[in-house]
């Protein structure tokens, strides 16, 4: 079956899915993520010993950027899948490199092709989405590791944790929210409760971090199942400082841990510019908080029903203070990703 009635025969959200790497814009923004690339390109070049001889799958291959890193390791031949039209490119850029004795791309879904090999030592792949999971490609990495990589062999990056924390963020969340109760003279304050469902994905300044940061949700690839992806956890975050709480913010780390040099990186607002940005949650109250108080509550995430790209997230927090007499808060909010 050729590629286009593969395409025409996928439910519209998958289509629309793998067109929008079809663009080289989005392929520009990602190499241009030096944190990205250059985490992945030091997990590799820097670890030469487990890539020499070894026959290696990258999931997602895009452009072939992380190919071609593998194949330069030393690797003995590197299968390249991808469903979007951008491989095209990929494997002009392959060729014009010197690699296309050692690189093979194919393009079709993993699930449903066939790899020249029946086993492979290594699976590379940029998986991640906006907070970790949202339209990512880790339940196709699920079924290449569990189809093809030998007992022994090796996931790269092969952890990841969400965090989470409180900001002050009273300009942008008037700008955003405060906006529909006075459009041009009108009330169109129903707006702010679909506003405030829609997570903000943008670049948080640390200086607005008023918490410390919980761990959320922890995975290694490894060991991870499809069901695991949908969680459910306590979190706790205690105040640094007198401020307003006005939204939670969440973030990713990345672990490449195999081998003699591992790596990581943050898409936190304390780390370096990643095109992942962070993930902002705005809460419907703002919290007047003390240095020392706590904030605690329940994050819950899942696919969506109707795309399981998309995410449905729920936040319940409760907070307390100290003086008795300040009034608790508390929330039950959800949020769809999509």
């Amino acid at each position: 079956m050729s590629v286009p009635n593969e395409k025409t025969s996928m439910p519209y959200s998958e289509k629309h899915y793998f067109s929008s790497y079809d663009h080289y814009g989005i392929h520009e923004e990602m190499l241009k993520d030096q944190t990205r690339t250059l985490s992945y390109r030091s997990a590799i070049y820097q670890n030469p010993s487990l890539f020499k001889d070894k026959i290696v799958l990258d999931v997602g291959c895009g452009t072939g950027i992380l190919s071609m890193f593998a194949a330069r390791a030393g690797a003995k031949h590197v299968i390249g899948v991808d469903m979007s039209n951008i491989i095209n490119m990929a494997r002009k850029i392959v060729d014009l490199n010197g690699f296309s004795d050692k690189i093979t791309l194919i393009q079709g879904k993993l699930e449903e092709i066939e790899l020249p090999y029946p086993q492979v030592d290594i699976i590379v792949s940029e998986w991640m989405g906006y907070f970790l999971l949202y339209e990512s490609m880790l339940d196709t990495v699920l079924v290449a590791r569990d189809k093809y990589l030998k007992p022994d062999g090796l996931i790269l990056p092969d952890k990841a944790t969400i965090y989470l924390a409180g900001i002050e963020d009273a300009e942008y969340k008037e700008e955003k929210v405060g906006y529909w109760n006075d459009v041009y003279g009108f009330d169109y304050s129903p707006f702010q409760e679909i506003v405030l469902a829609d997570p903000l994905v943008d670049t948080v300044e640390l200086k607005s971090i008023a918490t410390d940061s919980a761990s959320v949700f922890h995975i290694d690839i490894h060991k991870v199942k499809k069901e695991d992806l949908s969680f459910q956890n306590d979190f706790k975050i205690r105040v640094q400082r007198d401020d307003n709480i006005h939204a939670l913010i969440a973030w990713f780390d990345i672990e490449f841990s195999k081998g003699p040099v591992p790596v990581r990186f943050s898409t936190g607002p304390h780390g370096n510019y990643t095109h992942w940005k962070q993930t902002v949650f705005y809460l419907k109250d703002v919290l007047q908080v003390k240095k020392g108080e706590v904030i605690q509550g329940k994050i819950t995430c899942s696919p969506t029903e109707k795309n399981p790209r998309d995410l449905d997230i729920a936040i319940s927090y409760k907070f307390e203070p100290k003086n008795a007499s300040d009034r608790n808060s508390t929330g039950d909010l959800k949020y769809l990703m999509c």
